[in-house]
């Protein structure tokens, strides 16, 4: 069977290409030491706590206003939104040429800045929201002029997230929210964080979980510091909630199903954080044949050395099998409905393949290209360094590698817990499971 990437996303990627050239270097050539050695320094509030500073939230703006108007930001969103309900195929495709241009304004994913959009809480607003919170939040955030932060992980829990130990009891006209969240992104420009609250059930349990959104400045909920993370600027909040309060309109979705609005996030970012990890990986690769072929060490170049040929075929090999499974992978969840529960359950093992494999090559082939590129690889005038430290993090964030290799052996050994053995089980003879 005969596959290629459809014309039309093949003809979306030259556009862009087009408009980053014409919009978005000229910008990135107008602020130089915000993206060469001095990146890290220049983007950083260091008496703030190390967020981004307001000259590199600007950029980052003006940046989206431009992609805004240019008609790709909005891309990936339903028609509803003013998308053009880009498929999960053509997301993947997408991210991944981007993160093979290299470093830049274009694709900044330490802070999920591009100029085709990742903004997974338009999507949970969009399924889950009341029309009330659609007129307060999803608007505004799908034209790029607010931030919501998303509180999931815990000082106590990562990726144990039905353990959550911040709770919501209810009063009359509401609810009272006490606990804490790590890593709270975006937080110090974010217009109300989404946060995760145990409502009932048990401890370990998915169904007693329940979201809310807390406008920014709601009395109780505050930051007492962000964390300094291997790649800077941070923008990771450690949040207290003090006797929160939140009015009825404040449930996001359903009451104690809340990890549903969760997972929709999740799925959705890790297909395709896969496929710029991919990318990654790829530019690292391309610099470093280009790089063998150029230097000459010992009066003959560098690539015709077998031990650096086979450290970087070995890694092009790697980066073509997870390509034709990342791009299967997302056609398949296209074929399945999407981000629909039933394409989640249909390959989710496969999404976890993609992700764990994606950025560990992303991490081996920064670090290869750094020790091909010898003394100059380990300076900071080369991206490599910026590269592996960016994608280090989604080896825990998003769900660590350990993580993503329980979801496939759950796949393979039908880890579904007690009670959906037993009624698969009960089932007669040729019935599916609805």
């Amino acid at each position: 069977m005969e596959w290629s990437i459809p014309e039309d996303i093949q003809q979306l990627l030259r556009d862009i290409d087009d408009f980053i050239d014409r919009e978005i270097k000229p910008l990135e050539e107008a602020n130089p030491e915000l993206f060469d050695h001095r990146r890290e320094f220049a983007r950083t509030d260091l008496e703030r706590g190390g967020i981004p500073n307001e000259r590199w939230r600007e950029v980052l703006a003006e940046a989206r206003r431009r992609s805004i108007a240019a008609g790709f930001y909005k891309y990936p969103f339903p028609a509803a939104l003013g998308g053009q309900d880009g498929s999960n195929l053509a997301m993947a495709v997408i991210r991944e040429h981007l993160a093979r241009r290299g470093p830049g304004l274009h694709a900044e994913l330490t802070h999920e800045a591009s100029v085709v959009a990742n903004e997974p809480l338009a999507l949970v607003l969009h399924e889950y929201g009341t029309p009330e919170q659609k007129e307060q939040y999803l608007e505004p955030l799908v034209n790029g002029e607010i931030h919501l932060a998303f509180g999931l992980t815990e000082p106590g829990h990562g990726s144990d997230a039905t353990w959550l130990e911040t709770k919501a009891e209810k009063v009359d006209g509401g609810w009272v929210i006490n606990g804490a969240k790590r890593f709270n992104s975006v937080m110090d420009v974010s217009a109300a964080n989404v946060v995760f609250a145990r409502t009932g059930g048990e401890h370990g349990k998915a169904e007693g979980i329940s979201a809310f959104i807390i406008p920014r400045d709601t009395p109780g909920m505050t930051v007492p510091y962000y964390h300094w993370t291997f790649n800077m600027p941070s923008d990771h909040a450690e949040t207290v909630l003090e006797n929160v309060f939140v009015p009825e309109g404040a449930l996001l979705g359903e009451l104690h199903r809340g990890l549903d609005c969760a997972q929709l996030f999740v799925h959705e970012n890790r297909i395709r954080q896969a496929a710029s990890s991919l990318g990654a990986a790829q530019f690292c690769i391309d610099r470093s044949v280009q790089f063998a072929k150029d230097r000459m060490i010992f009066g003959q170049p560098l690539a015709d050395y077998q031990g650096i040929q086979w450290q970087l075929v070995e890694l092009q090999t790697d980066a073509e099998f997870l390509r034709n499974t990342l791009y299967k992978t997302a056609w398949q969840m296209d074929q399945a409905g999407g981000s629909s529960t039933e394409a989640k359950v249909s390959v989710t093992d496969k999404v976890s393949m993609v992700n764990y494999r994606g950025n560990q090559l992303a991490c081996r082939a920064a670090d290869r290209a750094m020790q091909i590129h010898g003394g100059v690889g380990y300076t900071r005038h080369v991206p490599f360094e910026f590269i592996y430290r960016h994608h280090r993090r989604y080896r825990i964030t998003e769900g660590s590698d350990e993580l993503q290799m329980r979801r496939i052996a759950a796949k393979m050994f039908d880890f579904r817990g007690s009670k959906a053995r037993k009624a698969a089980e009960q089932q007669p003879v040729g019935a599916t499971a609805s």
